[in-house]
């Protein structure tokens, strides 16, 4: 397998009416206007202005919480777009906001008012569990799932849920129900959104490689509501047909959906978009979906896929790309850029976003690790600060005396370098390689320093300090 086109191409959701032995219909026994309807409730009172989707068209519940859609033919799922002030209907911690629409000419849904309001809430973003074996397994269900039990811990009564941003497993589909009992081990709400790694290859195109995802997790784009923040999940990764050949993509039924989805969503709303592929730099239309945003003033996307941390604005548009959960594949403590491997948290209150990364077993304080080495005639600093935006900013000291700012340098984390360089490491995976990172920080000084501190301040004003004495 080449490990470069592994980590870039990437499938996207598309179904088809006729039945064959690679697709279905999920409306062969509907009744011939392909319409549903149906009530939105709570306690048996009609919820108004509910959103409900068949991925194709959009509608609203009336003031007595009714609702009627005319289907699309290469519809499977009908959902809701659940609520603020809701809670997510679940079964057993994953998201079941979704039923199956074959043979149905009325659907309800039944919600449970939640006991507190919402508009302030935590939520976690895990890109890439990418479990093979049942090593892999282990190694998340000792040391990721009871990381992430923790820090849920930590946040008392504020509502959580998660978001799992592709590549749950790594091509071994049976393996989708040990990340169900990580889930459920979590104890919290989780949607998940589709990885080129969740598909299924060498049957059929784009249209059917969803199949078993879906059977598992339903839609693979849809919305939710919490508080005064509104959550898209998407799907861009687009099977080419041929084993393990995808790119990052956004199909136009998905785009035109997305339109009418916001059209209910107000241009000041905290707006988040989750998926799998990175979309500055690698989906191929992603002007496409930078257009739908256009006019909203507070959007953050969520992606992972890479292994690596990085931190971008695009017209306005802040996407966080990910460190991965199993780091570089489950082979050591860190990603290719020396990411701790670990977690996104973020913090939402009203429509204010504040976040974090959670390196796996270390202290949320440890945002920074720091190597010196020696020059000729002087030392050399270098700083990893891997959660930077152009809004932190890292100083050094020496010796007590403050020394001003690093320098921001695109280069290679010297850990990674000893850790993965080279054809025969790491052991049992040997394809992880060192990524250049653009979140390094460098700086020289004389051989007679002896203690040298960073300290890192984030856009939220907190400080991450790091010694080294020598």
């Amino acid at each position: 397998m080449n490990r470069r086109s592994f980590i870039q191409k990437t499938g996207l959701l598309t179904t088809t009416l006729f039945v064959s032995l690679k697709s279905y219909s999920a409306f062969s026994f509907l009744d011939v206007d392909n319409k549903i309807n149906g009530r939105v409730t709570s306690k048996g009172k009609g919820i108004a202005n509910v959103i409900v989707s068949d991925g194709f068209s959009v509608v609203q519940t009336d003031k007595n919480g009714n609702y009627s859609i005319e289907v699309n033919p290469l519809a499977k799922f009908i959902w809701i777009s659940t609520p603020s002030g809701y809670e997510f209907t679940t079964d057993s911690y994953l998201a079941k906001y979704y039923e199956q629409a074959d043979a149905k000419t009325v659907l309800n849904f039944e919600l449970k008012a939640m006991k507190q309001n919402d508009d302030r809430h935590n939520f976690i973003i895990w890109a890439d569990p990418q479990v093979k074996n049942k090593k892999d397994v282990e190694k998340m269900m000792t040391t990721s799932v009871p990381d992430t039990k923790k820090v849920i811990r930590t946040m008392g009564n504020i509502p959580v849920h998660g978001i799992t941003v592709g590549d749950i497993v790594w091509d071994n589909h049976e393996l989708f129900a040990d990340y169900n009992k990580a889930v459920k081990e979590m104890g919290i709400p989780f949607f998940q959104c589709l990885g080129n790694h969740d598909m299924d290859y060498g049957k059929g195109g784009d249209e059917t490689s969803d199949k078993t995802f879906q059977e598992h997790y339903g839609p693979t784009y849809y919305s939710f509501n919490r508080g005064k923040a509104h959550y898209v999940v998407m799907d861009d990764v687009r099977y080419l047909g041929e084993e393990r050949k995808y790119d990052g993509f956004i199909t136009q039924a998905q785009l035109d959906w997305l339109a009418k989805d916001l059209k209910f969503v107000a241009k000041d709303a905290l707006v988040i978009i989750n998926l799998h592929i990175p979309v500055h730099n690698s989906v191929k239309n992603n002007s496409d979906l930078y257009a739908i945003l256009q006019g909203f003033s507070n959007v953050h996307i969520m992606s992972g896929h890479t292994h690596y941390t990085r931190n971008v604005i695009t017209n306005g548009i802040f996407e966080h790309n990910h460190g991965a959960v199993c780091g570089a594949w489950w082979t050591g403590p860190v990603c290719e850029d020396g990411t701790p491997r670990g977690y996104g948290v973020y913090e939402v209150d009203d429509t204010n976003l504040k976040w974090y990364y959670q390196p796996t077993g270390l202290s949320r304080k440890e945002q920074v690790h720091i190597y010196v080495d020696e020059l000729t005639n002087q030392k050399r600093l270098i700083a990893n600060v891997w959660n930077w935006d152009p809004m932190w900013k890292v100083e050094y000291f020496l010796d007590g005396k403050a020394m001003g700012e690093m320098e921001n340098q695109k280069g290679y984390d010297p850990q990674t370098v000893t850790l993965y360089k080279g054809p025969t490491l790491p052991a049992g995976r040997t394809f992880p390689e060192p990524h250049s990172t653009e979140h390094l920080f460098v700086a020289h000084f004389e051989p007679s320093v002896k203690n040298v501190k960073v300290v890192a301040t984030d856009r939220f004003g907190e400080k991450f300090e790091v010694e080294f004495k020598g």
